[in-house]
């Protein structure tokens, strides 16, 4: 059973560049300085909460260790840490 073609067919739009869904769970876990793992593209896992954030890098602050500014792009994910 063919497809009918009952008219010209509206062409979807390209989804957006961004949604700033980034931008506001990065907001709510800086103001609720909430502990965070973040593991990196190479596999390393790291525990601390986000101390500022800007379009390319995060800043990790860690206690007892230094504090790291880390690019997003080497970012794999960033989650809540339930410790």
């Amino acid at each position: 059973m063919p497809f009918s073609d009952s008219g010209p067919r509206k062409s979807k739009s390209a989804p957006p560049e961004s949604t700033n869904e980034e931008a506001a769970y990065l907001k709510q876990l800086t103001e609720k300085q909430s502990s965070v793992l973040i593991k990196l593209v190479t596999g390393e896992k790291l525990r601390g909460w986000i101390e500022y954030y800007d379009r390319n890098m995060l800043r990790l602050t860690r206690q007892g260790q230094p504090n790291l500014f880390i690019y997003k792009q080497q970012i794999a994910y960033v989650a809540e840490d339930g410790k």
